[in-house]
């Protein structure tokens, strides 16, 4: 059996990142990954150009069973340290909406940025490895696996959630976390697209491809940023955020006009342009085909000189308040992350190690931590990482 002073389970985001801090405090350490493909979720971000982090994160921007659990470790490594990382590595980034940060060029650069790392700490890196099973012994661990027996001081599971099984998720960290007794919350996937109702799919597949500004809402949760019409239902950043608050066959609300008070707006164009049809003038507003499509699906139409202020008042409240209910969402498969997962009850918000298992760890996605989009769960990735590793 070879011996390590800590194994870390899953070459991610924060398994590497919690590698090298681990390193470089001279502790002997592999990573193992099941898969032949290092830091898949990173190298699929941001379109291929990974959003690693957000200039504004902070832990108003997480759900968890425990929503000050995150801020042990958030503050001790802040999205300023991981920048200055990147900067050290001299990769160049540019700032999108709402403080997300992305590379100018590849994610592989933020993969490479962590191999560098773990390479200078010493840090040995094995794929293809799968564990079979985990015993605790006397001083640590053993781990069965394809490629033999390790033992260890510190085990590390860092093997993310469920989300994107074609990229390698796997329940593996939950199955370790119950098999040691450890609580799992519900788990269910998060930023993800909704699907729709046939009969409301029905008329807006058409359009599938418009994108629009709205603000969706559900329970005392909202965001404004772009919708997405797919062949499916809705995606885009508003829709993937409030995906993650929303409750299974509970409604979302849309206002398709955030910025705007349809009603006075209407007024005016009935003043300036009385003949003008009712599509047609909230086709300055949006594409003339999302408009049609509306005002045929809530049978609103008519010359803006026959509607009275009361009725415009009804129609505007139609745009302001659309409420949708979804037949679902796409499911892990598209999602981005999993919500839910080894209850932070379980862990210290210090060390992220396991109360009831000493030497424990579990970091990043599989613990009940979920970011918002927007490079905040990558941040979670590094500052959960940042923070075992300083200890295992």
């Amino acid at each position: 059996m070879q011996q390590y002073d800590v194994v870390i389970v899953g070459a991610g985001a924060s398994g590497l990142m919690c590698a090298a801090t681990a390193g470089y405090r001279g502790r002997r350490v592999l990573v193992l990954e099941h898969t032949s493909k290092i830091g898949r979720k990173i190298l699929m971000s941001g379109g291929g150009r990974c959003n690693f982090t957000n200039i504004h994160n902070g832990p108003a921007n997480f759900l968890s069973g425990n929503p000050h659990f995150c801020k042990s470790a958030l503050s001790r490594y802040p999205a300023r340290a991981f920048i200055e990382l990147v900067e050290r590595h001299g990769i160049d980034y540019h700032e999108k909406t709402l403080g997300q940060l992305f590379c100018d060029h590849s994610s592989k650069e933020i993969l490479q940025l962590l191999l560098t790392e773990c390479d200078w700490a010493g840090v040995e890196i094995r794929t293809d490895v799968s564990v079979n099973g985990i015993k605790p012994q006397p001083e640590g661990y053993r781990l069965d696996t394809s490629s033999g027996a390790f033992g260890c001081e510190s085990l590390v599971i860092a093997t993310g959630g469920l989300s994107i099984p074609n990229g390698g998720a796997t329940s593996f960290a939950f199955d370790v976390a119950e098999q040691f007794g450890l609580e799992v919350t519900e788990r269910r996937a998060a930023l993800v697209p909704f699907t729709l109702q046939p009969a409301l799919l029905d008329h807006l597949k058409p359009l599938a491809g418009i994108s629009h500004k709205v603000s969706v809402s559900a329970g005392n949760m909202s965001f404004t940023e772009q919708m997405l019409l797919t062949h499916r239902g809705l995606s885009g950043p508003a829709i993937l955020q409030i995906s993650s608050y929303w409750q299974p066959g509970g409604e979302i609300e849309i206002d398709l006009f955030p910025e705007l008070d349809l009603s006075a707006w209407l007024i005016e164009q009935r003043q300036s342009n009385p003949k003008q049809a009712l599509h047609n003038a909230l086709g300055q507003l949006m594409t003339k085909r999302f408009a049609q499509t509306l005002c045929e699906l809530w049978q609103l139409d008519g010359i803006l000189a026959e509607l009275s202020n009361a009725r415009i008042d009804e129609i505007a409240a139609k745009f302001h308040h659309w409420k949708v209910k979804p037949a679902g969402t796409e499911g892990y498969r598209t999602a981005e992350v999993t919500l839910g997962g080894v209850a932070t009850s379980e862990l210290s918000s210090k060390t992220l190690q396991a109360n009831k298992a000493d030497g424990l760890y579990f970091i990043g996605e599989c613990v009940d931590v979920t970011g918002h989009l927007g490079g905040h769960n990558f941040q979670w990735a590094w500052a959960s990482g940042f923070a075992a590793g300083q200890f295992v």
